[in-house]
């Protein structure tokens, strides 16, 4: 029986995936450093690595690598005020799913960031909880955020599922022990993601699986 989903934000319930993407790959092009489709989800969908060591490896120092840093971050921040939209059918998978489960947002974002992408969403009321990347020492792939979303959903982790659209995502969760469910996001629909529950085209199909995963098996 499955008691408790687990969101993932950027790329699930909201369409931002690409803004950070964008905002990232501005920045350190203004700095003479490419940074390719492919290279970001290497990096930060995959790995969960970042790409400031590009810097690094041009001989940039510290302070300036910061700067990049810092500079991407308040580029990414007024892309999201201005681009930030839920998925399509979202809200009512929301509506559909909300008292039936416990539901809680598990995300890698910064706590600042996920506040823009949320002041005009109109999604925060279906969630019981949020965790985001201020509440934990290590992100995803790591576990940690999920293992802390299972706690706080107060059931244990087999009665869990996750929704994600990364393979960084599904790592995470998987390392919880929490199933994972994924819905690729416009930079993800090419990957494999070995390893999940399922796939699935759409949020709109989540209410399904659910249902299907919460069936017992046939005799």
């Amino acid at each position: 029986m499955i008691k408790a989903i687990l969101w993932d934000n950027d790329g699930v319930p909201v369409d931002t995936e690409h803004l950070y993407f964008e905002a990232t790959q501005r920045v350190l092009s203004a700095a003479g450093i490419p940074l390719t489709h492919e290279q970001y989800i290497e990096l930060f969908l995959v790995q969960g690595k970042g790409a400031w060591h590009l810097a690094q490896e041009r001989g940039l120092p510290p302070a300036a690598v910061e700067r990049l840093r810092d500079e991407r971050n308040a580029l990414y921040s007024r892309l999201l005020c201005a681009g930030a939209r839920p998925v399509y059918g979202i809200t009512s998978v929301l509506k559909a799913l909300q008292g039936k489960y416990t539901m809680g947002i598990v995300t890698s974002s910064r706590r600042d960031h996920f506040d823009l992408i949320h002041q005009s969403s109109d999604l925060l009321p279906y969630f019981d909880f949020v965790l985001t990347s201020d509440d934990c020492a290590r992100s995803k792939p790591d576990p940690e955020l999920y293992l802390k979303a299972v706690e706080k959903a107060g059931t244990g982790a087999e009665q869990c599922v996750a929704i994600e659209d990364s393979e960084r995502g599904l790592e995470a969760a998987t390392r919880a022990g929490v199933r994972c469910i994924i819905v690729p996001s416009r930079l993800t629909r090419d990957r494999r993601f070995s390893g999940a529950h399922c796939i699935l085209d759409s949020v709109s199909e989540i209410p399904a699986a659910l249902k299907a995963i919460s069936q017992p098996p046939a005799a």
